[in-house]
């Protein structure tokens, strides 16, 4: 048994001021949460975005203020590796009491790692474990309140609204009560559970974008089924928007093209068990990330994805399908769905960006509102890879193109820097494999994402089918943001009528071209799809090739018209409220 350490001794004391720090920034993130009730309510929205960027950076602002207050607690001995194998060893018994102390060892390691710019992990002074289970050690259920719907089912939905009060109150809870009382009557029917005879919900509620969710189980005769019901603020008060039973549905609403939750959860291990048994195929490190714990959901991210590799000696590094890209050298396990984008040290003609560009594409995504159409790209440094384990072209590749970057060290690579998303199929090969009902699909989605993008203030900049991936609920996502830039950025024009002698020319010989000029009228020349599709999508998403059309965007984008795209189809909403 492990003796306990001396409280007073330094690397307790160094210990205690981490967990300190720790707590402190726990509180904060906490402070910043709680307010986006009183946005919701007050139908603030930019104030809303501008709070969820605020919490984005408080991590990396909380980790400043501590590395400065260890500095002056260690002095010389700052970077001392034996006294940090010290001070992890004393952390590590200050947080075995805490539930969520996989997030507080996070918090260390981010420390640690700062520290001694540590390349790969360094398990002597950090918090490694890849076979960890983050959730191993909760033995309590999460608290939930269960509402019994006996005889009197509408009473017991408006006692569900009155446990979630609201400053503006609620329009008319009667009669969403009884909406949401047929929706999931319809819902629980249809999926075989029989009739509805109680539901649970967690205490907190989930609030992101416009939208507030409540979150829990329905139960039926014959089975259960997860349950979110969705809440909208309206001028009139707060109406129920939505009742979700459908699993997939759900995971989307979870899913990683969405921005962060703002859900002040006491403790996140619990809810994080009870959300898996929810959605059990979602990845525990997307649960994390997707409640704002962004930091854990990159650990547990990397320590699945290294089991693994280690579990697993025949898998390889490959090039991922599709295109090869002009700016990113992209590669993924052949049997593991992530890919890794390393940015090139040189790019091809016609980009005339830089790396500190690219770098600041990929920031503004993750600090945007991603509404459904943009992957979440974490940013890694540091990684090591086995070399046995890459496909020689592959290899290759990187270490050609990606020099500055990608390094060898013995028998490992490693990847200074690489962003990180989830493997979907680019949309030009699934529109060429997939039924044909399907690839319709898939490209008529592909014009409500590049409107959903432009009413939300992003434009792609690039709209070739290569950079478009579908998720396997069928949904267009953009991923590749070397050219995004922000529709009210760019001059969006048509093309002048040519002269007879200018037919014969290429464009660019005699068309005047400013920077940020877009011609929406020569996107379908790009797209190379077959004719049906390209006359589908121009016949129901034409618009997007009309720069009057972008125009009017941008008109309402500078009047505040900011687009709220709901996580559910409009089939989902509820018929009490208007459409």
């Amino acid at each position: 048994m492990q003796a306990r350490p001396d409280p007073t001794s330094v690397p307790a004391r160094a210990a205690a001021l981490i967990l300190d720090a720790f707590l402190d920034y726990n509180a904060r993130f906490s402070d910043i949460t709680r307010r986006a009730k009183r946005w919701f309510e007050r139908r603030s929205w930019r104030q809303a975005q501008i709070d969820l960027v605020w919490r984005l950076d408080l991590y990396e602002e909380c980790l400043a203020e501590t590395l400065g207050r260890l500095e002056l607690l260690l002095d010389d001995r700052v970077r001392s590796r034996p006294l940090w194998r010290q001070i992890r060893d004393a952390f590590d018994h200050q947080v075995a009491p805490l539930l969520d102390r996989e997030l507080s060892k996070t918090f260390f390691n981010s420390l640690s790692r700062r520290f001694f710019h540590t390349t790969g992990v360094a398990a002597d002074i950090e918090f490694v474990a890849l076979d960890s289970d983050p959730t191993a050690h909760v033995v309590r259920a999460v608290e939930r309140t269960p509402y019994p719907l006996g005889t009197e089912p509408a009473h017991a939905v408006e006692r569900v609204f009155a446990d979630f009060p609201f400053a503006c109150g609620y329009a008319d809870a009667a009669a969403d009560a009884a909406a949401v009382l047929d929706a999931l009557a319809a819902q629980l029917d249809a999926l075989d559970c029989g009739a509805a005879t109680a539901i649970e919900l967690l205490p907190t509620p989930f609030f992101r974008e416009r939208r507030a969710y409540l979150v829990g189980r329905a139960f039926g005769e014959r089975a259960g089924t997860p349950l979110v019901i969705a809440l909208v603020s309206t001028a009139e008060g707060i109406r129920a928007d939505a009742v979700l039973t459908d699993a997939a549905r759900i995971s989307m609403l979870f899913g990683f093209t969405r921005s962060y939750f703002l859900a002040d959860l006491p403790t996140i291990a619990d809810t994080i068990v009870y959300l898996h048994g929810l959605m059990p195929h979602k990845p525990i490190e997307e649960l994390y990330t997707v409640l704002g714990r962004a930091k854990q959901g990159k650990t547990e991210r990397y320590r699945h994805l290294f089991r693994h590799l280690a579990a697993h000696p025949a898998e390889r590094l490959v090039r991922a399908d599709g295109e090869r890209g002009m700016v990113m050298a992209v590669f993924t396990p052949r049997d593991y769905p992530l890919v890794f984008k390393v940015i090139r040290d040189r790019f091809a003609y016609p980009k005339d960006i830089g790396r500190r560009q690219v770098e600041e594409k990929y920031r503004l995504v993750f600090r945007y509102d991603r509404i459904g159409r943009l992957v979440d790209a974490q940013e890694f440094r540091h990684l090591r890879f086995p070399l046995d384990q890459f496909d020689p072209p592959m290899l290759d590749e990187l270490l050609r193109e990606c020099a500055e970057t990608v390094t060898t060290d013995g028998d490992d690579l490693v990847v200074a820097h690489c962003y990180v998303e989830r493997r979907l199929r680019p949309l030009n090969l699934y529109a060429r494999e997939a039924e044909p009902a399907a690839a319709l699909q898939a490209v008529l989605d592909y014009g409500q994402a590049i409107k959903d993008l432009a009413r939300s203030n992003i434009f792609p900049g690039d709209l070739l089918l290569k950079n478009f991936g579908i998720t396997r609920g069928g949904r267009a996502i953009f991923y590749d943001y070397d050219e995004l830039c922000l529709v009210e950025s760019c001059r969006f024009r048509a093309l002048p009528d040519a002269r007879d002698e200018d037919e014969t020319r290429p464009l660019e010989d005699w068309l005047t071209v400013r920077e940020n000029d877009v011609f929406p009228e020569q996107f379908p020349r790009f797209l190379g799809i077959p004719a049906e599709l390209r006359a589908a999508l121009i016949a129901t998403h034409g618009e997007i090739f009309d720069p009057r059309w972008w125009q009017a965007v941008q008109a309402g984008l500078a009047a505040g018209d900011y687009a709220d795209v709901p996580p559910y189809p409009p089939s989902a909403r509820l018929a009490a409220l208007p459409a």
